[in-house]
Protein backbone atom coordinates (compact mmCIF):
# COMPACT_ATOMS: atom_id res chain seq x y z
CA UNK A 1 0.00 0.00 0.00
CA UNK A 2 2.76 2.43 0.93
CA UNK A 3 4.61 1.85 -2.33
CA UNK A 4 1.43 2.44 -4.30
CA UNK A 5 0.80 5.73 -2.53
CA UNK A 6 4.39 6.84 -2.86
CA UNK A 7 4.18 6.93 -6.64
CA UNK A 8 1.24 9.32 -6.55
CA UNK A 9 3.29 12.33 -5.52
CA UNK A 10 6.48 13.72 -6.94
CA UNK A 11 9.35 13.74 -4.46
CA UNK A 12 9.69 17.05 -2.72
CA UNK A 13 12.97 18.93 -2.63
CA UNK A 14 12.10 20.46 0.75
CA UNK A 15 14.61 19.75 3.49
CA UNK A 16 13.65 16.79 5.65
CA UNK A 17 12.88 17.32 9.32
CA UNK A 18 13.32 14.88 12.15
CA UNK A 19 10.95 14.07 14.98
CA UNK A 20 12.03 16.82 17.36
CA UNK A 21 12.02 19.48 14.67
CA UNK A 22 8.59 18.40 13.42
CA UNK A 23 7.07 18.41 16.89
CA UNK A 24 8.50 21.87 17.49
CA UNK A 25 7.00 23.16 14.22
CA UNK A 26 3.59 21.72 15.05
CA UNK A 27 3.65 23.09 18.60
CA UNK A 28 4.60 26.53 17.36
CA UNK A 29 1.55 26.75 15.11
CA UNK A 30 -0.81 25.20 17.65
CA UNK A 31 0.24 27.79 20.21
CA UNK A 32 -1.28 30.40 17.89
CA UNK A 33 -4.55 28.46 17.49
CA UNK A 34 -5.83 29.25 20.96
CA UNK A 35 -7.17 27.15 23.85
CA UNK A 36 -10.19 25.78 21.98
CA UNK A 37 -8.16 23.91 19.40
CA UNK A 38 -6.61 20.46 19.33
CA UNK A 39 -4.41 18.30 17.15
CA UNK A 40 -3.26 14.73 16.86
CA UNK A 41 -0.84 13.01 14.47
CA UNK A 42 -0.03 9.30 14.19
CA UNK A 43 2.62 7.51 12.16
CA UNK A 44 0.59 4.84 10.36
CA UNK A 45 3.68 2.72 9.70
CA UNK A 46 4.56 2.35 13.37
CA UNK A 47 1.25 3.16 15.04
CA UNK A 48 3.06 5.64 17.26
CA UNK A 49 1.76 9.12 18.02
CA UNK A 50 3.99 11.83 16.59
CA UNK A 51 2.22 14.80 18.17
CA UNK A 52 -0.78 15.61 20.33
CA UNK A 53 -2.28 18.77 21.80
CA UNK A 54 -5.61 18.59 23.64
CA UNK A 55 -6.21 15.52 21.49
CA UNK A 56 -9.04 14.05 23.56
CA UNK A 57 -11.26 17.12 23.84
CA UNK A 58 -14.24 16.99 21.48
CA UNK A 59 -14.61 19.96 19.14
CA UNK A 60 -16.97 21.13 16.42
CA UNK A 61 -15.53 19.42 13.31
CA UNK A 62 -17.45 21.35 10.60
CA UNK A 63 -17.14 19.44 7.30
CA UNK A 64 -14.52 17.08 8.67
CA UNK A 65 -17.72 15.34 9.81
CA UNK A 66 -18.01 14.12 6.21
CA UNK A 67 -15.19 11.68 6.97
CA UNK A 68 -17.61 9.82 9.22
CA UNK A 69 -20.36 9.90 6.58
CA UNK A 70 -17.95 8.69 3.89
CA UNK A 71 -16.50 5.86 5.91
CA UNK A 72 -19.96 4.69 6.98
CA UNK A 73 -21.20 4.67 3.39
CA UNK A 74 -18.17 2.67 2.24
CA UNK A 75 -18.37 0.15 5.07
CA UNK A 76 -22.14 -0.31 4.80
CA UNK A 77 -22.76 -0.22 1.05
CA UNK A 78 -19.31 -1.13 -0.26
CA UNK A 79 -17.31 0.91 -2.73
CA UNK A 80 -19.24 -0.51 -5.69
CA UNK A 81 -22.65 -0.15 -4.04
CA UNK A 82 -25.31 2.08 -5.55
CA UNK A 83 -28.54 3.78 -4.54
CA UNK A 84 -31.49 2.92 -6.75
CA UNK A 85 -34.58 4.59 -8.16
CA UNK A 86 -37.16 1.98 -9.09
CA UNK A 87 -40.23 1.83 -11.32
CA UNK A 88 -43.12 -0.41 -10.28
CA UNK A 89 -46.72 -0.66 -11.40
CA UNK A 90 -50.19 -1.57 -10.20
CA UNK A 91 -50.00 -4.48 -12.64
CA UNK A 92 -47.30 -5.69 -14.98
CA UNK A 93 -47.70 -4.83 -18.68
CA UNK A 94 -49.96 -7.24 -20.57
CA UNK A 95 -48.97 -9.03 -23.76
CA UNK A 96 -49.53 -5.82 -25.72
CA UNK A 97 -47.38 -3.74 -23.33
CA UNK A 98 -50.35 -1.99 -21.69
CA UNK A 99 -50.18 -1.07 -18.01
CA UNK A 100 -53.79 -0.76 -16.90
CA UNK A 101 -53.17 1.48 -13.92
CA UNK A 102 -50.37 3.63 -12.50
CA UNK A 103 -46.59 3.56 -12.58
CA UNK A 104 -44.66 4.37 -9.39
CA UNK A 105 -41.29 6.09 -9.41
CA UNK A 106 -39.84 5.18 -6.01
CA UNK A 107 -36.78 7.05 -4.82
CA UNK A 108 -34.08 5.23 -2.89
CA UNK A 109 -32.08 8.27 -1.85
CA UNK A 110 -29.93 8.81 -4.95
CA UNK A 111 -28.82 12.46 -4.69
CA UNK A 112 -27.70 12.46 -8.34
CA UNK A 113 -31.02 11.47 -9.97
CA UNK A 114 -31.83 13.99 -12.70
CA UNK A 115 -33.49 14.47 -16.06
CA UNK A 116 -30.84 12.43 -17.87
CA UNK A 117 -31.26 9.56 -15.42
CA UNK A 118 -35.04 9.73 -15.82
CA UNK A 119 -34.64 9.48 -19.58
CA UNK A 120 -32.32 6.48 -19.30
CA UNK A 121 -34.73 4.82 -16.89
CA UNK A 122 -37.57 5.30 -19.36
CA UNK A 123 -35.46 3.63 -22.06
CA UNK A 124 -34.68 0.74 -19.73
CA UNK A 125 -38.31 0.29 -18.75
CA UNK A 126 -39.46 0.06 -22.36
CA UNK A 127 -36.63 -2.27 -23.36
CA UNK A 128 -37.23 -4.64 -20.43
CA UNK A 129 -41.01 -4.75 -20.45
CA UNK A 130 -42.18 -3.83 -23.94
CA UNK A 131 -44.28 -1.02 -22.43
CA UNK A 132 -46.60 0.64 -24.94
CA UNK A 133 -49.15 2.57 -22.86
CA UNK A 134 -50.07 3.61 -19.31
CA UNK A 135 -53.75 4.18 -18.62
CA UNK A 136 -53.02 5.88 -15.31
CA UNK A 137 -50.24 8.23 -14.25
CA UNK A 138 -46.71 8.32 -12.87
CA UNK A 139 -46.70 8.64 -9.08
CA UNK A 140 -43.56 9.95 -7.40
CA UNK A 141 -42.81 8.04 -4.20
CA UNK A 142 -40.41 9.64 -1.70
CA UNK A 143 -41.60 7.61 1.28
CA UNK A 144 -38.18 6.07 1.94
CA UNK A 145 -37.34 9.32 3.78
CA UNK A 146 -39.27 11.38 6.28
CA UNK A 147 -40.84 14.60 5.03
CA UNK A 148 -38.43 16.95 6.77
CA UNK A 149 -36.84 18.94 3.98
CA UNK A 150 -33.81 20.09 5.95
CA UNK A 151 -31.30 18.16 8.04
CA UNK A 152 -32.91 17.43 11.38
CA UNK A 153 -30.06 18.67 13.53
CA UNK A 154 -29.87 21.40 16.14
CA UNK A 155 -28.37 24.73 15.16
CA UNK A 156 -27.47 24.16 11.50
CA UNK A 157 -25.47 27.07 10.12
CA UNK A 158 -26.75 26.81 6.54
CA UNK A 159 -29.72 25.55 4.53
CA UNK A 160 -28.77 22.78 2.09
CA UNK A 161 -31.99 22.74 0.11
CA UNK A 162 -34.99 20.39 0.29
CA UNK A 163 -34.08 16.77 0.99
CA UNK A 164 -36.06 13.93 -0.57
CA UNK A 165 -35.69 10.21 -1.20
CA UNK A 166 -36.70 11.06 -4.77
CA UNK A 167 -34.27 13.82 -5.65
CA UNK A 168 -34.53 15.52 -9.00
CA UNK A 169 -31.81 17.81 -10.42
CA UNK A 170 -30.52 18.39 -6.87
CA UNK A 171 -34.05 19.61 -6.12
CA UNK A 172 -33.45 22.84 -7.98
CA UNK A 173 -35.41 24.53 -10.75
CA UNK A 174 -33.00 27.04 -12.15
CA UNK A 175 -31.68 28.75 -9.05
CA UNK A 176 -34.77 28.09 -6.97
CA UNK A 177 -35.39 25.16 -4.67
CA UNK A 178 -38.27 22.89 -5.62
CA UNK A 179 -41.22 22.78 -3.25
CA UNK A 180 -42.01 19.19 -4.26
CA UNK A 181 -39.02 17.22 -5.61
CA UNK A 182 -40.96 13.95 -5.97
CA UNK A 183 -43.56 15.62 -8.17
CA UNK A 184 -40.82 17.20 -10.28
CA UNK A 185 -39.25 13.77 -10.78
CA UNK A 186 -42.61 12.23 -11.70
CA UNK A 187 -43.22 15.00 -14.23
CA UNK A 188 -39.81 14.44 -15.81
CA UNK A 189 -40.33 10.68 -16.04
CA UNK A 190 -43.76 11.21 -17.58
CA UNK A 191 -42.26 13.56 -20.16
CA UNK A 192 -39.47 11.06 -20.91
CA UNK A 193 -41.99 8.28 -21.58
CA UNK A 194 -44.13 10.49 -23.79
CA UNK A 195 -41.08 11.62 -25.72
CA UNK A 196 -40.41 7.95 -26.49
CA UNK A 197 -43.96 7.56 -27.80
CA UNK A 198 -45.53 5.99 -24.70
CA UNK A 199 -48.93 7.52 -23.89
CA UNK A 200 -49.41 8.25 -20.18
CA UNK A 201 -53.07 9.13 -19.94
CA UNK A 202 -53.15 11.08 -16.66
CA UNK A 203 -51.02 13.75 -15.06
CA UNK A 204 -48.32 12.93 -12.46
CA UNK A 205 -48.74 13.25 -8.72
CA UNK A 206 -47.11 12.15 -5.46
CA UNK A 207 -48.04 9.02 -3.51
CA UNK A 208 -46.77 5.72 -2.13
CA UNK A 209 -46.28 2.54 -4.13
CA UNK A 210 -48.21 -0.49 -2.84
CA UNK A 211 -45.91 -3.12 -1.37
CA UNK A 212 -47.41 -5.60 -3.82
CA UNK A 213 -46.60 -3.49 -6.90
CA UNK A 214 -44.28 -5.49 -9.20
CA UNK A 215 -40.93 -3.84 -9.86
CA UNK A 216 -40.29 -3.31 -13.56
CA UNK A 217 -36.99 -1.41 -13.85
CA UNK A 218 -34.33 0.33 -11.76
CA UNK A 219 -31.84 3.15 -12.19
CA UNK A 220 -28.58 2.95 -10.24
CA UNK A 221 -26.65 5.90 -8.91
CA UNK A 222 -22.92 6.33 -9.44
CA UNK A 223 -20.98 3.99 -7.16
CA UNK A 224 -20.52 4.94 -3.53
CA UNK A 225 -16.81 5.44 -4.25
CA UNK A 226 -17.65 8.01 -6.92
CA UNK A 227 -20.37 9.57 -4.80
CA UNK A 228 -18.18 10.24 -1.78
CA UNK A 229 -15.54 11.74 -4.07
CA UNK A 230 -18.22 14.05 -5.49
CA UNK A 231 -19.10 14.91 -1.90
CA UNK A 232 -15.67 15.34 -0.33
CA UNK A 233 -13.66 17.12 -3.01
CA UNK A 234 -15.96 20.19 -3.18
CA UNK A 235 -17.47 19.49 0.28
CA UNK A 236 -20.99 19.02 -1.07
CA UNK A 237 -23.49 19.36 1.78
CA UNK A 238 -26.51 18.24 -0.25
CA UNK A 239 -24.98 14.86 -1.07
CA UNK A 240 -23.89 14.41 2.55
CA UNK A 241 -27.32 15.13 4.02
CA UNK A 242 -29.08 12.91 1.48
CA UNK A 243 -26.57 10.13 2.03
CA UNK A 244 -27.02 10.06 5.81
CA UNK A 245 -30.79 9.68 5.37
CA UNK A 246 -30.13 6.84 2.93
CA UNK A 247 -27.95 5.14 5.53
CA UNK A 248 -30.81 5.45 8.00
CA UNK A 249 -33.36 4.10 5.53
CA UNK A 250 -31.24 1.13 4.45
CA UNK A 251 -29.48 0.13 7.65
CA UNK A 252 -31.40 1.77 10.48
CA UNK A 253 -35.03 1.20 9.62
CA UNK A 254 -36.00 4.84 9.01
CA UNK A 255 -34.93 7.43 6.44
CA UNK A 256 -34.25 10.21 8.90
CA UNK A 257 -31.17 12.23 9.73
CA UNK A 258 -31.26 11.12 13.36
CA UNK A 259 -31.44 7.41 12.50
CA UNK A 260 -28.76 7.85 9.84
CA UNK A 261 -26.56 9.48 12.48
CA UNK A 262 -27.09 6.43 14.69
CA UNK A 263 -25.83 4.26 11.82
CA UNK A 264 -22.79 6.52 11.46
CA UNK A 265 -22.02 6.32 15.17
CA UNK A 266 -22.38 2.55 15.24
CA UNK A 267 -20.18 2.18 12.15
CA UNK A 268 -17.51 4.35 13.75
CA UNK A 269 -17.76 2.21 16.87
CA UNK A 270 -16.82 -0.84 14.77
CA UNK A 271 -13.50 0.93 14.22
CA UNK A 272 -13.20 1.66 17.92
CA UNK A 273 -14.21 5.30 17.56
CA UNK A 274 -16.70 7.19 19.71
CA UNK A 275 -18.11 10.38 18.26
CA UNK A 276 -21.19 12.59 18.46
CA UNK A 277 -22.66 12.75 14.96
CA UNK A 278 -25.97 14.51 14.41
CA UNK A 279 -25.89 15.18 10.67
CA UNK A 280 -24.08 14.11 7.52
CA UNK A 281 -22.43 17.32 6.38
CA UNK A 282 -21.01 18.89 9.52
CA UNK A 283 -23.17 21.99 9.19
CA UNK A 284 -24.61 21.50 12.65
CA UNK A 285 -22.65 23.00 15.51
CA UNK A 286 -23.88 20.11 17.67
CA UNK A 287 -21.51 17.61 16.05
CA UNK A 288 -18.60 16.83 18.34
CA UNK A 289 -15.48 14.77 17.85
CA UNK A 290 -11.90 14.83 19.08
CA UNK A 291 -8.67 14.91 17.09
CA UNK A 292 -7.79 11.46 18.47
CA UNK A 293 -11.17 10.07 17.36
CA UNK A 294 -10.74 11.43 13.83
CA UNK A 295 -7.23 10.00 13.57
CA UNK A 296 -8.47 6.65 14.89
CA UNK A 297 -11.08 6.66 12.11
CA UNK A 298 -8.42 7.51 9.53
CA UNK A 299 -6.16 4.75 10.86
CA UNK A 300 -9.02 2.25 10.83
CA UNK A 301 -9.85 3.04 7.23
CA UNK A 302 -6.17 2.85 6.30
CA UNK A 303 -6.07 -0.74 7.51
CA UNK A 304 -9.32 -1.76 5.81
CA UNK A 305 -10.30 -2.88 2.33
CA UNK A 306 -12.02 0.41 1.55
CA UNK A 307 -8.94 2.58 2.03
CA UNK A 308 -8.29 3.37 -1.63
CA UNK A 309 -11.74 4.85 -2.43
CA UNK A 310 -11.70 6.65 0.92
CA UNK A 311 -8.24 8.13 0.32
CA UNK A 312 -8.94 9.14 -3.26
CA UNK A 313 -12.19 10.86 -2.27
CA UNK A 314 -10.23 13.52 -0.40
CA UNK A 315 -9.03 16.84 -1.83
CA UNK A 316 -5.33 16.95 -2.73
CA UNK A 317 -3.26 19.79 -1.28
CA UNK A 318 -2.57 22.44 -3.89
CA UNK A 319 -4.51 20.57 -6.56
CA UNK A 320 -8.19 19.79 -6.13
CA UNK A 321 -11.43 20.85 -4.54
CA UNK A 322 -11.36 22.82 -1.31
CA UNK A 323 -7.55 22.48 -1.19
CA UNK A 324 -6.90 23.62 -4.76
CA UNK A 325 -5.85 27.09 -3.64
CA UNK A 326 -3.99 26.01 -0.51
CA UNK A 327 -0.42 24.75 0.01
CA UNK A 328 0.53 25.27 -3.63
CA UNK A 329 4.13 26.17 -2.73
CA UNK A 330 4.35 23.84 0.23
CA UNK A 331 5.90 20.42 0.71
CA UNK A 332 2.31 19.33 1.36
CA UNK A 333 1.36 19.87 -2.29
CA UNK A 334 0.42 16.50 -3.80
CA UNK A 335 1.56 14.77 -0.61
CA UNK A 336 -1.43 15.49 1.63
CA UNK A 337 -4.99 14.31 0.99
CA UNK A 338 -7.33 15.90 3.51
CA UNK A 339 -10.86 17.03 4.31
CA UNK A 340 -11.42 20.66 5.14
CA UNK A 341 -14.07 22.09 7.46
CA UNK A 342 -15.26 25.66 7.93
CA UNK A 343 -18.01 27.30 9.97
CA UNK A 344 -18.23 30.60 11.78
CA UNK A 345 -15.31 30.59 14.26
CA UNK A 346 -14.42 27.01 13.22
CA UNK A 347 -11.75 25.65 10.91
CA UNK A 348 -10.53 22.07 10.59
CA UNK A 349 -8.29 19.92 8.45
CA UNK A 350 -7.85 16.15 8.71
CA UNK A 351 -6.46 13.42 6.50
CA UNK A 352 -3.23 11.81 5.38
CA UNK A 353 0.24 13.13 4.56
CA UNK A 354 3.00 11.30 2.75
CA UNK A 355 6.27 12.04 4.53
CA UNK A 356 9.68 12.94 3.13
CA UNK A 357 10.84 9.32 3.36
CA UNK A 358 7.65 7.82 1.92
CA UNK A 359 5.79 7.03 5.13
CA UNK A 360 2.18 7.87 5.88
CA UNK A 361 0.83 10.02 8.69
CA UNK A 362 -2.80 10.48 9.74
CA UNK A 363 -3.62 13.83 11.28
CA UNK A 364 -6.48 15.96 12.56
CA UNK A 365 -6.35 19.68 13.33
CA UNK A 366 -9.64 20.84 14.86
CA UNK A 367 -9.66 24.55 15.62
CA UNK A 368 -12.59 26.26 17.37
CA UNK A 369 -12.87 29.85 18.52
CA UNK A 370 -10.69 31.02 15.63
CA UNK A 371 -10.83 33.19 12.55
CA UNK A 372 -11.04 30.55 9.81
CA UNK A 373 -8.78 32.44 7.41
CA UNK A 374 -6.04 32.70 10.02
CA UNK A 375 -6.52 29.11 11.16
CA UNK A 376 -6.07 27.83 7.60
CA UNK A 377 -2.63 29.44 7.49
CA UNK A 378 -1.65 27.55 10.63
CA UNK A 379 -3.04 24.28 9.30
CA UNK A 380 -1.21 24.67 6.00
CA UNK A 381 2.09 25.22 7.79
CA UNK A 382 1.42 22.17 9.94
CA UNK A 383 0.62 20.01 6.92
CA UNK A 384 3.82 21.22 5.30
CA UNK A 385 5.75 20.17 8.40
CA UNK A 386 4.23 16.68 8.19
CA UNK A 387 5.19 16.35 4.52
CA UNK A 388 8.79 17.30 5.40
CA UNK A 389 8.95 14.81 8.26
CA UNK A 390 11.45 11.98 8.07
CA UNK A 391 11.35 9.48 10.90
Amino acid sequence: MIAALACLAAPTTAQAAGTAQTKKALAREMAKAGPFSGAYVVDLDTGQALYGKRADIARIPASVEKLYTSSSALVRYGADGTLTTAVSADVAPDELGLVDGDLYLRGGGDPTFNAAAASRLADTLIAQTGLTEVTGRVIGDESAFDRLRGPYSPRPDYWVGPLSALTFNRNLTGRRFQANPALAAAKSFTAALRKLGIPVRRGPRVGVAPVTAPQLAISGSPTIARMIASMNVPSDNFIAETLIKSLGATFGGAGTTSVGAQVVRSTAAQLGVRTKAVDGSGLSRSNRTSPRAVVSLLAGMYEGEDFDPFYFSLPIAGRTGTLSGRMRRSAARDNCHAKTGTLHDVSALAGYCRTRDGGQLAFAFLMNGVYPSSAKVLQDRMAGALARYSG
